[in-house]
């Protein structure tokens, strides 16, 4: 049976359109499979990144800062973002000043830091030594600090005293009218300018044991270089405060989002400065590094320099780096 060439015709549409819808309908099935997909990839996603920022309000960051390393500088930096990053900064102040904290506090200081959720996340800062949260049952914070280079240090703190600074040059310090110069001091043999004075940089990474007190005690070195690579997240120096800053942006956002432009774009870059500072004679320093407490200290010094150089060099300038799993098996399903 031969059809007229009009129901020819008629069939040949009547089969593209049939064809057409029929695609149609595939396309249509397929998008709605990748929706679906897309739709899962973001509640995933979402889910992924609530429980991601669950975590990061959970962190506890211990700044015990050294004194006369740039810390006020640092400090002004994120008490101006905590509010606009939703953290708290809280200052540790212990009594006297003191650098040794007694066993009980640091149990209670421990446990409170660790439970005290409704503050999280918290940066704490104060001037006092390292300790060790997992000693009494409890996990460990992320510690940072700032180190410096030891006679600049001592010579800093031994002028702070007598003049003050330009952050509070009000403010009348203990040695106020006290006009001797650091050579003076040194020449005349003083305690006050005695280069086992120089010995604060290892007992603060060093800890709480009795040996981080004996200035050029070898342990005490051992151990502080030991903390500053296994229990600080970061430890920068005084002279590269800014990487420093740029580091814990990249790596703990939630907390110092935008800390590197605050710093540059405030005053926050020169904030404190000790008024009156002398640059001692060539004698004098040869005085004070002849001293084994001072080869010791900037012995660390030069320990933590390579340190945060090379975290640095891996974190600043190789920022394209990425990190993917693969061949994950048996595959998902």
């Amino acid at each position: 049976m031969f059809l007229p060439k009009s129901g020819l015709f008629g069939l040949f549409v009547v089969l593209i359109i049939s064809s057409l819808i029929i695609i149609y309908q595939i396309q249509v099935l397929k998008l709605q499979d990748r929706l679906n997909s897309l739709e899962l990839n973001h509640i995933e996603d979402t889910a992924a990144l609530k429980r991601q920022e669950a975590l990061d309000d959970h962190f506890i960051i211990i700044y015990n800062r050294v004194p006369k390393t740039a810390s006020t500088s640092f400090v002004g930096v994120a008490y101006d973002l905590c509010k606009k990053n939703h953290f708290h900064v809280l200052h540790v102040n212990v009594t006297a000043n003191s650098h040794v904290l007694s066993l009980n506090n640091q149990l209670s200081l421990a446990k409170n830091m660790s439970q005290w959720d409704s503050i999280k996340p918290a940066l704490y800062h104060g001037h006092f030594a390292y300790f060790d949260f997992s000693k009494f049952g409890f996990q460990k914070p992320l510690y940072i600090n700032l180190i410096r280079k030891p006679l600049d240090r001592f010579i800093s703190y031994y002028y702070f005293v007598r003049y003050g600074d330009n952050y509070r040059p009000y403010l009348v310090r203990k040695k106020h009218g006290d006009t001797m110069t650091f050579d003076e001091c040194v020449a005349k043999k003083l305690p006050e300018c005695d280069p086992n004075n120089l010995w604060l940089q290892v007992p603060f990474f060093c800890g709480h044991a009795a040996n981080c007190r004996k200035p050029g005690n070898k342990w005490a070195l051992a151990e502080a270089k030991k903390n500053i690579v296994t229990n600080y997240l970061l430890v920068g120096v005084t002279e590269e405060l800014q990487d420093f800053i740029s580091i814990l942006e990249i790596t703990v956002p939630r907390m110092f989002r935008g800390a590197l432009d605050h710093y540059l774009n405030s005053n926050k870059s020169h904030l404190r400065k000790t008024v009156q500072k002398q640059t001692p004679s060539e004698q004098t320093i040869k005085k004070i590094k002849d001293s084994p407490v001072w080869q010791m200290e900037n012995e660390l010094y030069e320990f933590a320099l390579e340190h945060f150089h090379f975290i640095k060099k891996h974190t600043l300038h190789e920022k394209n780096q990425r990190v993917v799993y693969e061949k994950i098996r048996p595959k998902f399903t």
